[in-house]
């Protein structure tokens, strides 16, 4: 029996020269890929982690569609995603997780291009057929950083000083505004409901139980479409669980992600002593 010791000494300890399993983070869509703050650092220790930044509100790419008077939908980001990973990282199949937003276009990604996809994790994806709503507009619109960050946590407390001054310096933008607002508008109505049956990957939804934007019990019925889906529901946690539980999904990411039988639900020994994966060479 391998003793406890042996894999806290595994986690530690610097792993060999060689490259790692790639993994892709799709962040929401009020966040940016600084919203992984609290994970990528922890999963750095078993990945290569990628964090393209699809949706930069600030940046030129979605300006020049917005100056065409182009809209800004899912179809355009998983587009881009596809560019990114097919043209500037080549080393599929890859892992992914995406929350919100990203959930969308992870689905729709892992459908259109099964070859190029490994294991993938939804945390409250959005697109599962439920009318999805935006408490979060009245923080945007209002400028009200501390609004968004209540619509978003089921503690608010629990968010960095650091996520408020950055949305409130954020919001002071009419570009990034701008940019948020044209890509709400082009990615709201779209579904992904009838795709999770198309996902061929193992794939992990994660929903909370006090999520205000994406229902949760819309989430569950959702995961029962997935043909090698498995589920898992978060009590007392909003719509940013990598955030509010980092803990619990910096584990249950990894956890799922390596194991030769995933599963939503490991022992808790087993999440707390998660081994690392060794590099290829």
């Amino acid at each position: 029996m391998r003793s406890p010791l042996k894999g806290l000494i595994e986690r530690l300890r610097p792993r060999s020269y060689g490259r790692r399993q790639p993994l892709v983070l799709l962040n929401g869509l009020a966040e940016q890929a600084e919203s992984w703050y609290r994970n990528r650092k922890f999963w750095s220790r078993y990945f290569e982690v990628l964090t393209p930044n699809i949706l930069a509100y600030e940046g030129e790419a979605i300006h020049r569609l917005i100056a065409a008077k182009e809209p800004i939908t899912v179809e355009y980001l998983v587009n881009q995603l596809h560019t990114y990973l097919d043209q500037f990282v080549q080393t599929p199949p890859y892992h992914i997780v995406a929350s919100s937003l990203g959930g969308k276009v992870a689905v729709e990604f892992a459908a259109r291009y099964p070859e190029m996809v490994n294991r993938v994790v939804l945390l409250c994806p959005s697109g599962m057929g439920d009318k999805e709503q935006l408490p979060i507009m009245e923080g945007v619109v209002g400028r009200n950083a501390r609004a968004m960050v209540e619509s978003v946590f089921h503690k608010p407390k629990r968010a960095d000083g650091e996520v408020l001054r950055y949305y409130r310096a954020r919001f002071a933008n009419r570009k990034w505004q701008k940019g948020f607002l044209r890509t709400v508008r082009g990615t709201l109505e779209h579904t992904v409901r009838d795709k999770m049956k198309d996902i061929k990957a193992p794939t992990l939804l994660v929903t909370a139980s006090g999520d205000k934007v994406c229902d949760p019990k819309i989430a569950e019925e959702a995961a029962r479409e997935l043909p090698n889906g498995h589920f898992r529901k978060i009590e007392r946690c909003g719509h940013a669980p990598q955030i509010e539980k980092h803990w619990l999904i910096n584990r249950l990411v990894v956890d799922f992600l390596s194991s030769t039988r995933p599963t939503a639900h490991p022992s808790w020994t087993k999440l707390i002593l998660t081994k690392q994966t060794r590099a290829s060479k």
